[in-house]
């Protein structure tokens, strides 16, 4: 038997939502248990599009594609479309837009956030692409140095839009950590760069070790990773096709023993260059739909743009993620957050 979650538009509706479950099918025992299950290291535990096609203060609320934990417990999203939310991390009801912009006032592909331990904001835009420091209010405080290859063409080997997805701070806060989206021109397909920076004395960052990972498939990307406190990784990886809809699985990853790659112009599948270790945790594709409806086919219909991520506690030896998917503004795509039970 499957229960569906009951969700609702209204801030308050939200709340009972999260916990609030009806039958399914009428040939199915109310008393049967409900399996959240979506593999045996992950559960569903329920998922909201209460933020679909919103607006908030005249700001559509959407283009997601990244979450960070504030310093008040807050939730902040990060759009594409150069506008960070702060979000109430119970409700997700939005309650400040603050737009960004780069040092000519031209906006960002934003992609990737940081909240750093000042309260600072790191934000990567990916045409770049680039890593820029801001202060609460928007304001540019600091651009991080790119090295030369992962620059877009012709400056680099990058091609546009395909660069700095996923950005998180490792344990201790002194690492900063970029994945690519997807491979450098002279690559092999599929095998992406996990670009590092080291905090300095004076609170910069300098480009440090770069790591290899290696996707399931050339079509899939990485658009986002979440350090842990152990020094490894949660990695997403994403990839759409027309006609059948999104793929997204969710890895754990370990960098720790990975050859450095800073120095090797090609990666092409070189015996001598270990890549980042990984182990599938759960292809989002058998979680439960819990109720969940498509606009366009998906093999699954919870399915949609996943591109956010972020570990929001611990909670009976489980890490509480948060997944968020970016609808692009699109009409047959939908703003929905996930709230998932993680075994590591």
């Amino acid at each position: 038997m499957q229960l569906r979650t009951v969700l609702a538009t209204g801030t308050a509706a939200l709340v009972a939502a999260a916990c609030l479950t009806v039958a399914g099918p009428a040939a199915a025992s109310a008393t049967e248990p409900v399996s959240h299950a979506c593999s045996p290291a992950v559960s569903l535990d329920r998922f909201s599009d209460a933020l679909d096609k919103t607006t908030y203060d005249g700001t559509f609320v959407g283009n997601f594609s990244a979450l960070a934990l504030d310093r008040d417990g807050s939730l902040a999203a990060l759009s594409d479309r150069s506008a960070l939310f702060d979000l109430d991390a119970r409700t997700l009801a939005p309650s400040k837009v603050v737009p960004l912009a780069d040092e000519r006032g031209a906006a960002l592909d934003s992609e990737g956030l940081v909240i750093d331990r000042d309260g600072t904001r790191l934000i990567t835009s990916e045409t770049e692409p680039s890593i820029r420091r801001y202060s609460v209010d928007g304001s540019i405080l600091d651009r991080l140095p790119v090295p030369a290859s992962l620059q877009v063409a012709p400056a680099g080997r990058a091609t546009s839009n395909q660069t700095f997805e996923g950005l998180t701070l490792l344990h201790g806060g002194r690492t900063l950590l970029a994945s690519m989206e997807y491979a450098l021109s002279g690559d092999t397909a599929g095998i992406v760069r996990f670009q590092t920076w080291t905090r300095t004395k004076d609170n910069h960052f300098r480009p440090s070790a770069q790591y290899a990972y290696r996707t399931d498939a050339p079509f899939l990307g990485v658009p986002e990773v979440q350090s842990l406190p152990d020094g490894r990784l949660l990695v997403l990886e994403r990839g759409f096709t027309s006609g059948v809809g999104n793929t997204v699985r969710l890895y754990l990853a370990d960098p720790r023993h990975a050859t450095d790659t800073a120095d090797i112009e090609n990666l092409t599948g070189q015996d001598d260059v270990r890549l980042i270790r990984k182990t599938l945790l759960t292809d989002i594709a058998t979680c439960p739909t819990l109720g969940a409806t498509a606009k366009q086919p998906q093999p699954n219909p919870l399915l949609d743009n996943i591109e956010g991520m972020v570990v929001t506690g611990r909670a009976k030896g489980r890490l509480e993620v948060l997944l968020v998917s970016d609808d692009n503004q699109n009409a047959v795509q939908t703003t929905r957050f996930y709230h998932l039970r993680v075994r590591v």
